[in-house]
Order: structure tokens, then C-alpha cells, then sequence
């Protein structure tokens, strides 16, 4: 269906309310949104309690946590039909509140937006109110500590961990839905039981029935919404830290797309969340200051995660690499500037730099072709050095040149990068991270 032509018939909708249940296992918390004339849609996202008995439902920050997790999922419903009005009645909230609402779902949209040829201003896509009441409840008064980590299963989330590790004792890993290669990651790190926190988020199957029908889709801010599970979770779990795994390279032009990775993003929710939400609760990436040449060098020297971390986006649920996409191919490129190919390969389960079918891919990557094959991070020039450190151990090493990077000899950017060095002891200060992490950060990048 055509966006003007749907939005036309489908004008209105509501964020109509949000209910939650606790018991001695669990927080249910499920939501009830409406595209008026089309349907009502129920998501559930559920949460293990921890052991020490404290019940939190009563809690304002809990209950505030849990209205603006539903904001952010609301605008996964809301895009099937993209209503111009949108009207939250569980829930009051500021000018300035929906300002920062709408500035995530525009910017978050970015990718479905051009999927289905939309050209709306921040102004003109939707009109945003509320007419409920201000959230209430009681004060909580509990002493917050130590580090909730969000893991997806790559590398970063590796990196992370490993970087608190001292702080091993204090950690709380956290899941959203049992993919198999962030539990991999998690149980791999010495992460099970009681601190793997592993929530459901359940999607609703009317939407997926209305996307096979040919009303709209495309992606929409996921790691907003991770961010306001996390939230809600560090407050259940009394953790003053969340520590995201996102570095440098989300700010550049070619992954702007993922504008809930980004500084601009992580500041604007942590200030969002300090006047609005909690102040007990710190949001942060660790990783902000490096580069992705930097992250996979402190990775490869972690070979007891090689043969469990993925990255691949087609593989990820199941837990394995693809070992045909871009995602793929970038990691693979990334790591031959610390590892041998056989290493590579190994850990593919198939030789992809020798693959002369993913040129097309290489040369995209690499910046010979204009096309961005992927939003995901690590930038031309970085692949373009990964490229030639490896070239240079090559000759040096007497090594086997794989067969993309044989043809990579024979272009200007091999004569352009091949003398060039990567800064591997660069450090951002561009960054949120507290003094204490600063110094864990970049005590490790000097040993690179």
C-alpha cells in the first residue's frame, strides 16, 4: 500500500493504556495500542524478578519506566498505517516531552522512511498529544550499584565484558529474547543463573498478519527501545550503570541510519531520563571512544570468544555466520588486520576472502563503489587500513594473499593506504563515560 494513500484512511492513533502484572517469578507488562478502524494491538514484554523479594510496581520510576517503554514500542504499530495523530491517554506528557519523542521516531525511522519513499519533515509526520494523567507512585528509596551490560552476541559485547571484568561480581548481563549467540556470549563470559537477565518482548501477531498483507514496514529504533527496557530493568535490579557496547563509529555518515546508537541519542536519553524518569540510573557506552579497528584489535587478542561471537545479522537468531553478506565480509576484513586468514576462516567456517563473489561487497566496503552495503559500523578508511595491515604482515610474514585483496593491489587505494598506519592508542573524548571507566578503557587500548 502506498503511504499517503493509507494514512488517509487510517487518521487516528492511541496509545490507550499499559497494565502490569507481578508475581513471585515474573513482571508482565502489556500494552494497548490502536490504529482506529484497523485494530487493537497487544505486546507483552516480560521480565524475571530477582531474588531478593523486593516488589516495584508501585514505584513511580518503575510505573514511569514502563509507560515510556510502551512510547517507544508504540512506533512499531504506529507504522503500519502511520496515522497523522497520534494520542497518548495513559500518560501525560510535556512540549518539551513530545519534542524529544518525536525527534527519536523521526530520526529512528530514517531507514523506513526511505523504504516506502516517504518525504515528511520532523514537523509534518505526526502530530503528537496526551491527555492522561501524570504517572504516580511511590518513592524509591534503595542504594543502586554495579553494571547492567545489554548483549547482542558480537564482538563489542565481548569487549565490554571483558573490560568489567573486575567488576565481575557486581554485573548483571541483559537479553532481550533468547538469541542464541548474546546467550552464547553471556553464558561464554561466565554469565548464567541469577545474573543473566534474560526479558521477553513478545511482538503482536496482528501486526506481522497486516505486514504480509502489504501495509507498511521497515525498520524502526531498536536500540531505543533496548534502552528503555534496560532502564526498566536496572531499576527492578538496582544497577547505577548501563553500559552499552556502541564505539565511535556510529556517529559517522555512513551508519546514520542508526540514529539510537549514536552520542546524540545516549545524551539526549540520559538527560531525558534524569528530568523525567530516575536519577539512580547512568546510561552509557563504554566503548564510545574507540574506533572499530580499535574494538576488534582488543577482541582478537580474546581467542577463548572467537569460535562463539557472530555478527551477522541473517545468522544471528540461529546462531551461526551466514558467511555471504556485507555484515559478514566487514568482520572478516576487520579481523585479517590482527589475524591470519586461516584464523578467519576457521572461524566462518568458510574462506570468504577468497570468495571473488563478494567483490562487489568488498569494493562497497572499502569506498570503490558509492553504495553503503550495510548500516552497520566500521568506516572506508578503516577497512581500507584493516586491508593493509594485513598486506604488510603479509610480506613481511611470508603469508598467502587472499584473492580479494590480491585484486585490492591492483587499485589506487592500495597505493594510496599502503603506508599508512592506524592510531591504535586513539582515545575520543567525545564521550559519557564516568572517570572510573575512562581509565579501564585506556589503560587497554595501549596495550594494543
Amino acid at each position: 500500500m502506498e503511504y499517503q494513500e493509507i494514512r488517509n484512511i487510517y487518521k487516528n492513533f492511541y496509545y490507550r493504556d499499559f497494565e502490569i502484572y507481578e508475581d513471585s517469578e515474573e513482571i508482565q507488562i502489556i500494552f494497548d495500542f490502536e490504529i482506529e478502524g484497523l485494530s487493537h494491538f497487544n505486546p507483552v514484554f516480560i521480565l524475571p524478578k530477582p531474588k531478593d523479594g523486593r516488589s516495584v510496581t508501585e514505584l513511580k520510576d518503575f510505573r514511569e519506566a514502563a509507560f515510556s517503554l510502551g512510547l517507544v514500542e508504540l512506533i512499531s504499530y504506529w507504522k503500519i498505517a502511520c496515522p497523522e495523530y497520534v494520542t497518548v491517554e495513559c500518560g501525560s506528557l510535556d512540549e518539551e516531552q513530545i519534542s524529544w519523542w518525536k525527534k527519536l521516531y523521526y530520526y529512528g525511522l530514517r531507514d523506513f522512511f526511505e523504504r516506502n519513499h516517504i518525504a515528511e519533515s520532523e514537523e509534518s509526520f505526526m502530530k503528537l498529544s496526551s491527555s492522561g494523567q501524570k504517572i504516580t507512585g511511590r518513592e524509591d528509596t534503595a542504594d543502586y550499584s554495579g553494571n547492567l551490560i545489554p548483549v547482542g552476541g558480537g564482538k563489542d559485547s565481548f569487549v565490554t565484558l571483558d573490560l568489567l571484568k573486575d567488576m565481575r561480581s557486581d554485573n548483571k548481563v541483559f537479553i532481550i529474547n533468547s538469541i542464541r549467540s548474546a546467550l552464547n556470549s553471556a553464558e561464554a563470559a561466565g554469565y548464567t543463573g541469577e545474573d543473566l537477565i534474560v526479558a521477553s518482548r513478545s511482538l503482536d501477531p496482528r501486526m506481522l498478519q497486516f505486514n504480509k498483507e502489504g501495509y507498511l514496514n521497515g525498520e524502526t529504533p531498536f536500540s531505543a527501545l533496548t534502552a528503555f527496557s534496560a532502564l526498566l530493568t536496572a531499576i527492578v535490579y538496582k544497577k547505577k550503570y548501563i553500559c552499552l557496547s556502541n564505539e565511535e563509529n556510529t556517529d559517522e555518515s555512513t551508519v546514520s541510519k542508526l540514529y539510537s546508537k549514536t552520542l546524540t541519542f545516549e545524551s539526549d536519553f540520559e538527560e531525558y531520563t534524569k528530568k523525567y524518569l530516575t536519577d539512580k540510573v547512568y546510561y552509557f557506552s563504554l566503548l564510545r571512544p574507540l574506533l572499530e579497528l580499535q574494538i576488534t584489535g582488543i577482541f582478537a587478542g580474546l581467542p577463548k570468544y572467537h569460535s562463539v561471537f557472530r555478527s551477522c545479522g541473517v545468522g544471528q537468531k540461529e546462531g551461526v555466520w551466514c558467511g555471504h553478506c556485507a555484515r559478514c565480509l566487514l568482520v572478516a576484513v576487520m579481523l585479517s588486520g590482527y589475524l591470519r586468514n586461516e584464523q578467519i576462516s576457521e572461524i566462518f567456517g568458510r574462506d570468504i576472502l577468497n570468495d571473488m563473489d563478494m567483490l562487489g561487497l568488498f569494493e562497497q566496503l572499502t569506498g570503490m563503489q558509492d553504495h553503503d552495503p550495510c548500516t552497520c559500523t566500521g568506516t572506508g578508511e578503516e577497512v581500507n587500513l584493516a586491508v593493509n595491515m594485513y598486506l604488510r604482515r603479509a610480506e613481511a610474514e611470508d603469508l598467502p594473499v587472499p584473492a580479494l585483496y590480491q585484486a585490492y593491489r591492483n587499485t589506487p587505494y592500495y597505493t594510496y593506504y599502503r603506508d599508512r598506519r592506524p592510531d591504535l592508542h586513539r582515545y575520543s573524548t567525545q564521550n559519557n563515560l564516568p572517570a572510573e571507566y575512562e581509565m579501564i578503557v585506556r589503560k587497554r587500548i595501549q596495550e594494543l
